[in-house]
């Protein structure tokens, strides 16, 4: 009995653990600057609606919009990925660019990331910084986001009038089964644990539940979808089932499917990917 007592107390112990892993995730930060990509730029800060200081980049360029590129959990604006190809071909492009970290990312504050929750307030305020301080470079504004940028990026394009268009690389639609796979992925843990480790992860965090699916019914902007059929994270049926859904009530939402693993489309086929979010960004912005 007392074996069996003190075993469900390891499994709680350890379920705690790895929650607490999640939601506080190693900061990355990089050594690469705008300037290593020819341009000028600005430290700044922006200070959130709930008070957080978040870290970021201000670069100026020739264009009167400006887009801003959402990094994914875990990463952070130094991502060499897809953040700084997406900054340096955003530039090519001729718009202003304000990137950040998310909070509990980078070198931003913020003890506990929520993996979109509450994210959707750092991009909000990273709104009224660039309205506030650079309002001729807000004529229009753009977000390009990737896995919980997308997420953020979808979400933002709901409820911020101010946003023009958005494009959401791989979105977690479910976002209990990303995680539950993301367990598997990263950790080679089973699935199942994911069920027990949840509670942990809204308790440390304060994270309130996501359904990504609502926002389907909501948007009525400029919206593009990027899936990718190798994507161990997020199955592009689901992406798929939320581009339908959106598709009823929006003619300007595109799906782009394509063979690539999790935000690994821009990696791939770079050509492409720039070409597309290119002539996308140019349509709408």
């Amino acid at each position: 009995m007392w074996v069996l007592i003190f075993l469900l107390f390891l499994f709680v112990v350890f379920s705690a653990f790895v929650a607490y892993k999640m939601v506080k995730p190693p900061r990355f930060i990089g050594d690469w600057t705008p300037k290593d990509l020819g341009h000028d730029y600005e430290e700044i800060t922006i200070e959130t609606r709930d008070g957080l200081k978040l870290s970021g980049w201000w670069i100026s360029n020739e264009k009167n919009s400006t887009v801003i590129p959402l990094h994914g959990y875990t990463r952070s604006r130094w991502d060499e990925v897809y953040m700084k190809q997406t900054v340096e071909f955003l530039l090519n492009e001729g718009y202003s660019v304000l990137a950040f970290d998310f909070r509990a990312h980078g070198k931003s504050e913020g003890k506990y990331t929520t993996v979109g929750e509450k994210e959707l307030i750092d991009v909000l305020s990273a709104i009224d910084w660039l309205k506030t301080k650079r309002p001729d470079k807000a004529k229009s504004i753009g977000l390009v986001g990737f896995s919980m940028g997308a997420v953020v990026t979808i979400r933002a394009l709901a409820e911020d009038d101010r946003i023009t268009c958005g494009v959401a690389d791989s979105p977690p639609i479910y976002l209990d089964k990303t995680g539950a796979r993301g367990l598997k992925y990263f950790a080679n843990l089973p699935e199942w644990l994911y069920h027990f480790v949840k509670p942990f992860t809204k308790l440390f965090s304060g994270a309130k539940e996501l359904n990504m699916l609502e926002y389907a019914d909501r948007i009525r902007k400029p919206l593009l979808l990027i899936a990718g059929e190798k994507d161990p994270l997020v199955k592009p049926d689901e992406v798929r089932e939320f581009y339908e859904r959106n598709k009823k009530v929006n003619p300007n939402v595109e799906l782009w499917i394509t063979d690539a693993p999790h935000v690994r489309t821009l990696k791939l086929h770079p050509e492409e990917w720039k070409k597309r979010v290119g002539d996308f960004l140019r349509r709408y912005l």
